[in-house]
C-alpha cells in the first residue's frame, strides 16, 4: 500500500511493512533539496538565463563555479542518501530474517504439539476399539447366561408344576396355571 503525505511541499511516500525508500530523517534532507532549489545562487534566473544573481556581472568562471559546486552537492547528497537507503534496507532484511526465525520456531514448536496430539489420538483410538470388542464380548456372555438362567428356571418351574398336577391329582391345593405362566414371561423379558 503506498500514501503519501505533503510535508514543506515536499511528497512524502510510506510503503506497507513500515519501509521507505527514505526514512524520516531523509524529510529533512528532502526539505533541504526543496529549500536550495528555492536559492537563487543555485536556482537560474528566468529573465538573464544564468545562475548568477541579477546584482552580479554574468561571467562564465560563476556559472562553472556554480555548476561544479552544484555536482558536488548533488553527489554528495546523493551518497548519502544511498547510504540510508542502504541502512534502511539492511534493517527491515534483519527485520525479515528475525521474524522468519521466530516463523521458524512457531512452526517447529505447532509441529511437536501436532505429533503428541496425534499420538493421543491413536492410543484413544486403540483404547476405544478395544473397549468397544470388550463390551460387544461381554454383551454376548451376558446373552448367553440369561439364556442359561431362562433355561434352568423353566425348567425349574416346568418341573414344578408337574409336580403341582402330581399334588392336585392327589387332591392337593393347585397354584393357578395362570401365576407360572406370568413367572416364565418376566423371565423371558
Amino acid at each position: 500500500m503506498l500514501t503519501s503525505s505533503v510535508g514543506c511541499g515536499v511528497p512524502s511516500l510510506a510503503f506497507e511493512g513500515g519501509f521507505t525508500p527514505w526514512g524520516l530523517e531523509d524529510q529533512e534532507f528532502m526539505s533541504s533539496i526543496f529549500l536550495l532549489q528555492q536559492d537563487p545562487i543555485i536556482n537560474s534566473n528566468s529573465n538573464s538565463g544564468s545562475d548568477v544573481e541579477p546584482n552580479q556581472p554574468a561571467s562564465n568562471d560563476n556559472v562553472v563555479v556554480v555548476d561544479d559546486e552544484r555536482k558536488k552537492r548533488r553527489m554528495i547528497s546523493n551518497r548519502e542518501s544511498a547510504r540510508r537507503s542502504r541502512m534502511r534496507k539492511e534493517r527491515h532484511l534483519q527485520d525479515l530474517r528475525n521474524q522468519m526465525n521466530q516463523m521458524k520456531m512457531e512452526n517447529r514448536e505447532l509441529a511437536s504439539r501436532l505429533a503428541v496430539i496425534n499420538h493421543s489420538n491413536n492410543v484413544l483410538r486403540r483404547d476405544n476399539d478395544r473397549l468397544r470388542y470388550e463390551s460387544s464380548f461381554l454383551r454376548r456372555r451376558l446373552s448367553d447366561i440369561r439364556q442359561i438362567l431362562i433355561f434352568r428356571q423353566l425348567q425349574t418351574l416346568s418341573s414344578s408344576s408337574s409336580s403341582i398336577s402330581n399334588t392336585t391329582r392327589a387332591g392337593a391345593t393347585s397354584v393357578p396355571f395362570k401365576a407360572v405362566n406370568e413367572q416364565l414371561y418376566s423371565l423371558i423379558a
